[in-house]
């Protein structure tokens, strides 16, 4: 790459909002550094937009529908080897025609933010089609098996505790760096929460919540903890953030728009701000989500986290004391009373969610990856 901007393909899928903001916070790293990076959808652009549509909606529908069956195809999943015929070839689909679009454009470095495209590219390489040095960014808290492919350069990853479990399943240490889950650069210099609430129009003395539940709000238990969180007194001053689902945002509004204290929101650019202007927040434990807490010091109680991938990155955060965790509306009810009336318990979520402070890890991979392509000469047949 020497002497020319290298140019950099990102591999992004829709299932949920988490790899595409991981996705775009990358794009917008590689930029900073000089490249010049283009980010696909793996599955609208390398297997077939009808598939990535009926597979989302497929998606989305077992989550609301039935959680528990998405719990055990994950648990199966992480428990069959990445060459089971049972998974019948959907680790690496796609492959064919991203092998093509490689080839054609000859990207310097390809970064995935999905499994599906790492197994793609490390298929590609087992063949001995052309292939330029790759990574896998990990998006979530903890290890699963479909994340782990044998052809793979290098794997960027949030925790010690995660390069470890790599390490026990074969992966050689140097091709793993520590990095953090990369977040939006807005997250690195968030505003002192006193701005941040004038800037909301925010009162500036009452004990303030953010409630979340990720892009698709009604995945979430919004309604309920809004319900038992407005049952305490004092009063909250209370923010709900419903994402891209406006028929939750219309309910809550009926229900409870109006009341003083309350915001009823649906989906938010600048979610840094509303971050920094809380004191708390309860939300399901999507892996970005946490991240992007953690970066800007705000502790965090997951509810409502649905199985598989979230149950687990709760439960990482839980052990390690960056989080607590409410299993219901009542104990959510006490969990916020008693995190309002004790300081030092606030503060020490806080602390503990410092060790996974890396609000610039988005950066950390950009740099760690051109340097490492710069000095790897792409595979070639």
């Amino acid at each position: 790459m020497s002497g020319r901007t290298p140019r950099v393909l990102i591999l992004t899928a829709s299932y949920g909002s988490g790899h595409n903001r991981v996705a775009a916070a990358l794009a917008h790293a590689f930029r900073a550094e000089g490249a010049l990076p283009q980010v696909f959808d793996h599955f609208e652009s390398f297997v077939s937009p009808v598939f990535n549509r009926a597979t989302q909606a497929l998606y989305l529908a077992t989550l609301r529908r039935a959680p528990a069956f998405w719990g055990a195809a994950y648990w199966l999943s992480d428990h069959l080897p990445i060459w089971s015929p049972l998974l019948l070839g959907m680790n690496r689909l796609g492959m064919r025609r991203l092998a093509r679009a490689i080839e054609a454009d000859r990207p310097d470095l390809v970064v995935s933010v999905h499994p599906t495209p790492a197994g793609a590219l490390s298929e590609m390489k087992r063949r001995g089609f052309f292939c330029p040095p790759h990574a896998t960014v990990f998006t979530d808290f903890v290890v699963h098996t479909q994340w782990i492919y044998p052809n793979v350069d290098s794997y960027c990853v949030p925790t010690d505790e995660i390069r470890g479990g790599l390490e026990h399943r074969g992966i050689p240490p140097e091709r793993v760096l520590v990095s953090g889950i990369p977040i939006a650069p807005e997250f690195s210099t968030p505003p002192h929460f006193l701005s941040a609430r004038k800037l909301l129009q925010l009162d500036h003395e009452p004990f303030t919540v953010l409630l979340m539940a990720g892009a698709y709000g009604g995945l979430g238990r919004l309604g309920d903890a809004l319900s038992a969180l407005r049952a305490l007194t004092p009063p909250l001053q209370i923010t709900v953030v419903c994402g891209t689902d406006g028929l939750l945002a219309e309910r809550l509004r009926r229900r409870w728009g109006g009341r003083a204290g309350i915001r009823i929101l649906g989906y938010v650019q600048a979610i840094h701000l509303e971050m920094a202007a809380a004191d708390l927040l309860i939300t399901k434990a999507g892996a970005v989500t946490l991240a992007e807490a953690f970066a800007v010091g705000l502790p965090v109680v997951c509810y409502g986290s649905l199985p598989g991938q979230e149950a687990s990155n709760q439960r990482v955060a839980e052990i390690s004391g960056a989080a607590l965790v409410a299993r219901g509306p009542s104990a959510l009810k006490d969990t916020v009373e008693l995190l309002r009336s004790d300081p030092l318990l606030l503060q020490k979520l806080k602390s503990n969610a410092a060790v996974n402070h890396r609000p610039d890890a988005a950066q950390t991979v950009a740099r760690h990856l051109l340097t490492a392509a710069n000095g790897h000469a792409p595979h070639r047949p």
